[in-house]
């Protein structure tokens, strides 16, 4: 049978499931008649028949898609857009295609060129927002364009339970269904004919011969039915169109996140009615999963330890076979009783989540998805580079152009947005690619403006936005620490035995004082060390690593001493990590040595067994929340310098401090110049003079690690 013949059918010729244009026939199964990409039919749907054209569009990723507009490069090093001559957004040319349009992740972008060029599975794993759903879509525009397929789904008349599927180019299958529906609808025109030609026959005898209208009635009412049972044979005989890629013009892209079995995998409908010539053809009842309807594209999969194991299982054996069987996703479902042939799944897997994904995904499909692909770890950060700065001011141009109801942001709101993305990146010299929640600020400012009937978007509205656009966090941090100032459980002046101002950090973005207290008493037993808080347990940790410092401290015999620590109202939620080791050893030594602490200072570090204050994460929003709660200093660690972006507003109020060994906060943070002045000494003398040897360029030695 040639191609030549089927392709140039009419409707009316294609009939028999075995005689449809080829691809559909009987040994087709999940292959499409074992073609390859573009070859049948002269068919390539939204693609190029010049393979120079094709890898030009996996190159031109949006990464590389310059801005198209002035730029100075002589200032481009200090400007703040990047040397970009603009006034508004509108002067900002946004990308047509997708792939054009992403920003960031240079080392993903990478791997999405050679997964799409060589068709690979990809694992993503990162922070939410960091665009591993804007790469799926991006990677399916970049597939090489191949033969798009449609499924056909037909009756078996040997197994009404196994129907057959049929694999044709992709438009085939409209006119296929097509052509047996007016085939179908010819047959019923000439069976109603004929009956009714009948039934009129009957009438007319029973009532000029027989003489009986009623026996007539009843006869003509059983020929109506038996013709009406007959005519659903031929209804059968029309095939179910699974998978209809005749509108596609390019490869197609299925997000399954969160999708339940029957969505995911394929399902046959539960049919009420099972018997009795009233029952529905299996075939009708098929419905495809988005393992399928990917064929040939993309299925992303977000979340991916969220679907339940019997699902990973099965998409693990569809990766493998490319084809999986649809069959009914509930026992109690007629639907289970039915079982396609494999339908084609050759789709590329994208598997996302953040990184305790890793745990409850199956291990199998992992080692799938690596043997066969690529695992890539999504930056939450880049560098603050010109062209970087360049691209971010096109990303505020795109989310305009997005959401369609935003005035057009003037270069000085731009501005303030960078510098907003420096501040969420935490790190000197990086921006963050955290950019859905970027976006979320950009909406919200651009909302102002509309409510002010602004014609642009001024930096005035991106300040008022950063403060309507708090956090929950953020906004539970503040409300805490007015409280507390209302109940006098927050202390900013004077000092206190015993009670330092720890810093904490309430979700990612929001910070706030949490003191520490901590006493010392006799032992009924042996002694210890006893911290109370709803401590987790890298706290517990730090506690126990603080512990080792004061036992080789005090002069004092501490076993029959109990040292009880405890953090102040932390809530249910306890406290996580080590950034308070600084604050604890603090505390600890004041209530040993009976030595007040500055109560206008607030502190965060970790803490070496031998005394080293190490870095820690979110120092900015720690000194805000010590600056709203009134603080005069903060004490942060020395590696942490560089990351400091705290806003302007508290630039003025509150003095940061930088130091390196646990020596340096007891000189800063205790009262008393004799006593402090032996205390350090001592404390000096015990742990090696770390400060010396920092002085003497140790260089990247246990002083400084690089923050992680």
């Amino acid at each position: 049978m040639s191609n030549d013949r089927n392709d140039s059918r009419d409707g009316g010729d294609v009939l028999d499931p075995e005689d449809a244009p080829d691809g559909g026939g009987p040994d087709s199964n999940g292959t499409g008649g074992g073609r390859s990409g573009g070859t049948t039919g002269g068919r390539s749907v939204g693609a190029s028949n010049d393979p120079s054209e094709q890898e030009a569009d996996i190159d031109d990723l949006g990464s590389d898609v310059e801005i198209d507009a002035e730029i100075d490069e002589e200032i481009a090093e200090d400007h703040l857009l990047g040397g970009l001559r603009i006034d508004s957004t509108d002067d900002i040319e946004v990308p047509d295609r997708l792939v054009d349009q992403v920003i960031g992740q240079e080392h993903a972008r990478d791997v999405v060129m050679k997964a799409a060029k060589q068709r690979r599975h990809v694992m993503m794993i990162g922070s939410p927002g960091t665009g591993k759903s804007m790469l799926a879509k991006a990677m399916s525009e970049l597939l090489p364009k191949e033969e798009l397929q449609d499924v056909l789904v037909y009756h078996n008349p040997d197994d009404g339970n196994n129907p057959k599927v049929r694999t044709v180019p992709a438009g085939k299958g409209e006119q296929i269904v097509e052509a047996h529906k007016e085939e179908a609808r010819k047959r019923n025109q000439m069976r109603s004919f004929l009956m009714w030609i009948i039934i009129a026959v009957v009438l007319g005898y029973s009532l000029l011969v027989v003489s009986n209208i009623l026996l007539g009635i009843l006869a003509a009412g059983i020929i109506y039915l038996a013709f009406r049972y007959g005519s659903r044979g031929s209804d059968s005989m029309i095939p179910n169109l699974l998978v209809n890629n005749a509108d596609e013009q390019s490869a197609p892209f299925e997000d399954a996140t969160g999708a339940h079995a029957g969505a995911l995998l394929g399902d046959v409908r539960h049919d009420p009615f099972q018997s009795g010539g009233m029952e529905t053809p299996s075939h009708d009842r098929v419905e495809a999963g988005a393992i399928h309807k990917s064929n040939k594209g993309v299925l992303f999969v977000d979340e991916i330890n969220t679907l339940d194991i019997r699902s990973q299982q099965k998409l693990m054996t569809a990766i493998q076979e490319g084809e999986f069987s649809i069959t009914g996703q509930s026992e109690r479902s007629s639907g289970a009783m039915v079982q396609t042939e494999p339908v084609p799944t050759d789709f590329i897997m994208i598997a996302a989540g953040n990184l305790d994904a890793m745990e409850n995904m199956h291990p199998a499909l992992r080692s799938r998805i690596k043997g066969y692909g690529y695992e890539v770890y999504m930056d939450d950060t880049i560098d603050d580079t010109p062209e970087m700065r360049r691209k971010y001011a096109r990303f505020v141009a795109q989310e305009v152009a997005k959401d369609g109801r935003l005035p057009a942001f003037a270069d000085e709101a731009i501005e303030e947005l960078i510098l907003e993305a420096r501040r969420r990146a935490g790190r000197k010299g990086h921006l963050t690619l955290k950019l859905r929640n970027l976006g979320g600020l950009v909406r919200v400012s651009g909302d102002i403006a509309r409510g002010e009937d602004a014609e642009v978007v001024t930096r005035d509205h991106v300040l008022q936005a950063k403060g309507r656009s708090r956090s929950i966090e953020q906004q539970l941090a503040d409300d805490y620490i007015e409280r507390r100032k209302d109940y006098e459980l927050q202390v900013a002046d004077g000092f206190q035995v015993g009670r330092v101002n720890g810093l904490a950090v309430m979700g990612e973005d929001s910070g706030i004082m949490l003191p520490v207290m901590a006493e010392v008493t006799p032992s009924q037993g042996p002694g210890q060390v006893i911290a109370t808080g709803q401590l987790q347990e890298m706290a517990e940790e730090a506690v126990q690593n603080v512990s080792a410092i004061i036992k080789k401290f005090s002069d004092e015999d501490i076993t029959e001493k109990d040292i009880h620590i405890q953090f102040v109202q932390t809530g249910q939620q306890g406290v996580d990590g080590d950034s308070a080791s600084i604050t604890v050893a603090t505390a600890v030594i004041s209530a040993l040595e009976n030595v007040g602490v500055d109560q206008s200072l607030a502190m965060t570090g970790s803490l070496s067994v031998r005394g080293d204050v190490l870095p820690v994460g979110g120092v900015t929003h720690k000194i805000e929340a010590a600056a709203k709660s009134g603080c005069d200093r903060v004490i942060i660690p020395k590696a942490n310098e560089q990351d400091v972006m705290i806003e302007d507003e508290y630039q003025e109020m509150v003095e940061i401090i930088p130091v390196s060994h646990i020596s340096e906060v007891l000189d800063i943070a205790l009262e008393g110049e004799p006593e402090k002045d032996s205390l350090v000494a001592r404390l000096k003398s015990i742990t090696g003079s770390a400060l010396e040897k920092t002085g003497e360029g140790a260089g990247a030695g246990p002083t400084s690690p690089s923050p992680q």
